[in-house]
């Protein structure tokens, strides 16, 4: 039985850690975190399953703060437990501490960066996929704020979670009223989010979120692997503990003042810093990381790549499939996510092969990437999968990614004008852009069949994100099957020493550089071609050689003016004495035919001869 009388000086001491840590700093939300404390306190040192001295322990339960304002929490709660020092509270929110106004990896005990509101149970949904594939035990716990609810990112991770009956996460909603401004959509209606949940089939439990007996009680009797995942509903004062504070408005993201400080911690009455709260570890603390038994490559599993003739029609986008699937033989931590398009992915070859590490997300982007942040969370690379245009809904969870140190793959096909009739809708004509944006990724257009199965193997093989941009339509194999890709690498496919000018050009418009290149040469003119597969990280060498040895560079893409091949080209020949041509998707896009529109564009062979011509 848990004792009561403890958890009581815990909790003070978890407030008292809350308000010294925001006064010392200036600043942060404090608020946020008083209301919460019994909550958490109760699920720390009653409920929990956690080896401290071992965060990376496969069978710990995990907790994620997806209210990741009330980092002041997460600190303190460690802090009681002996792991987290007075001093390094002290550092809360400085440069250089892993203290940080929101938690992210760089605190040991925090698996993803949270505070972009909305996104914690998608990635505690991933985490509870990752526990089923792996047969293992931890429960994943996710704390959310009653603000957050408003986004529609945590209604598509509650139904999901309901669809693949996730009985091993838990969620959390500290209602404590407030938000930063204003009320929040249901003030304290704790009934109406009962209703709500329920109806997305969960089962739900409400409870006084400052009342230690009740919560004591509730945690003791939860219960999971009931094939429904399970809501807490706890009702809360924002600002608990500190009169001053409590159900007020124009306290969110503000500290006390010292005075102000000096008389909540008198409020609060005695302080114990002698008492440690103790989280008890789970039954097999021996194992180091997973019980995956093949994460390495394994050849004799795989008939290598896939013998493709030269010449032979192959849309890249099926080549991904067909390379994702050998991948997933070779691998047993690839993991694939689709948003109903696995008919035009090709990520269906996927299914047919490993469907217990295939996850249907349906038409919910923002959600997919999130539970692929949280199965990357827990050791698995997962390659998520859907038309490129669709990614720009889910920005927020890919810079999110980032900032968790995830390791996730990203696949966007139809991209470009090339897809034809669909029209712009279904366009991905920012995704280059949008990807070379994101701190730390690997952005990669492969022109061909051989190309796109090389790379799906070398984004794996990377850590961190990588995007693989593919097409619809069918284009020609250019490459031997025993030619080698590399991130950071491009390919000179057609060069002389007599070479006029460079074409640079990625993807389907290759295949449109190099017919310009034999009209040319036809008439006479030389021109060197570069595959600049390999976006982000670009070739510098190669491209500073081709300016230095040719009079011009002229880049082509299927994508927009801003943010593409362009302008990685020209960041990197901005001190090299060479002029720079950008051909791009430059007019308001429309229905038709992919040759119709690449004429349109004026990004085809027809209109890249054209170019070379009026610059030479």
């Amino acid at each position: 039985m848990a004792d009561v009388e403890k958890l009581e000086k815990l909790a003070k001491l978890v407030r008292y850690y809350i308000l010294r840590m925001t006064t010392k700093a200036g600043s942060g939300h404090m608020t946020t975190a008083l209301s919460a404390v019994e909550v958490m306190v109760a699920l720390f040192f009653n409920k929990l399953r956690y080896d401290l001295n071992n965060p990376a322990n496969p069978t710990n339960d995990r907790v994620i703060f997806s209210k990741g304002h009330a980092s002041p929490l997460v600190y303190a709660l460690y802090a009681a437990c002996g792991v987290v020092s007075e001093k390094e509270l002290d550092s809360y929110r400085q440069l250089g501490s892993p203290l940080e106004g929101h938690p992210n990896p760089r605190f040991k005990y925090a698996d993803v960066a949270t505070g972009s509101l909305g996104q914690g149970l998608g990635i505690g949904l991933g985490m509870a996929f990752a526990a089923k594939m792996e047969k293992l035990p931890y429960i994943t716990y996710v704390l959310m704020g009653d603000g957050e609810c408003a986004e529609g990112s945590v209604w598509e991770a509650m139904e999901l979670a309901t669809y693949y009956k996730a009985d091993n996460l838990v969620g959390i909603i500290d209602v404590n009223r407030l938000g930063q401004s204003t009320e929040t959509l249901l003030g304290w209606d704790t009934e109406t989010y009962k209703k709500r949940i329920e109806a997305f089939g969960w089962k739900t439990m409400v409870v006084d979120g400052h009342d230690l007996e009740a919560l004591v009680d509730l945690w003791a009797n939860l219960e999971t692997g009931k094939e429904k995942p399970v809501m807490v509903i706890a009702k809360t004062v924002k600002g608990k503990g500190v009169f001053l504070l409590e159900d007020q408005n124009g306290w969110h993201g503000r500290s006390l003042p010292q005075e102000d400080f000096e008389k909540a911690v008198k409020e609060l009455g005695e302080i114990d810093k002698s008492v440690r709260g103790e989280i008890a570890k789970p039954a097999d603390t021996h194992l180091k990381f997973s019980t995956r038994s093949n994460t390495n490559y394994s050849s004799s599993k795989v008939d290598k790549f896939q013998s493709y003739k030269l010449g032979e029609m192959v849309a890249t986008r099926k080549a991904y499939g067909s390379g994702l699937t050998k991948l997933g033989l070779a691998r047993k931590d690839v993991v694939c996510l689709d948003a109903d398009v696995k008919n035009s992915t090709y990520t269906e070859r996927f299914k047919e092969k490993f469907p217990e590490r295939f996850l249907e997300m349906f038409i919910a982007e923002q959600n997919m990437v999130g539970t692929a942040l949280g199965l990357s969370a827990r050791g698995m690379v997962p390659f998520v999968s859907t038309f490129a245009a669709f990614f720009t809904r889910a920005f927020d969870q890919i810079r999110m990614t980032a900032y968790s140190m995830g390791n996730v793959k990203f696949m966007g096909s139809h991209a470009g004008v090339s897809i034809g009739e669909d029209g712009p809708s279904q366009m991905g004509l920012e995704d280059m852009a949008l990807f070379r944006s994101v701190f730390g990724s690997v952005v990669l257009n492969p022109a061909d069949a051989v190309s796109c199965e090389k790379l799906v193997f070398e984004a794996a093989k990377h850590a961190g994100i990588v995007y693989i941009r593919t097409a619809r339509p069918a284009t020609p194999v250019i490459y031997k099957n025993d030619e080698e890709f590399k991130i950071g690498g491009s390919k000179i496919v057609i060069s002389s020493s007599q070479d006029k000018l460079t074409i640079v050009a990625c993807g389907v418009v290759l295949i449109e550089a190099l017919k310009a290149a034999d009209e040319l040469a036809k008439q006479g003119v030389n021109v060197r071609v570069i595959d600049a597969y390999s976006i982000k990280p670009i070739d510098d060498a190669t491209l500073k050689k081709a300016a230095r040895e040719t009079k011009a560079i002229v880049t082509i893409e299927d994508h927009y003016f801003e943010g593409g091949l362009g302008d990685a080209v020209l960041n990197v020949l901005a001190g090299e004495k060479v002029e720079v041509y950008k051909l791009t998707v430059s007019k308001m896009p429309m229905s038709g035919k992919p040759q119709e529109l690449l004429d349109y564009e004026e990004i085809s062979a027809k209109s890249i001869v054209n170019k070379v011509l009026e610059i030479l």
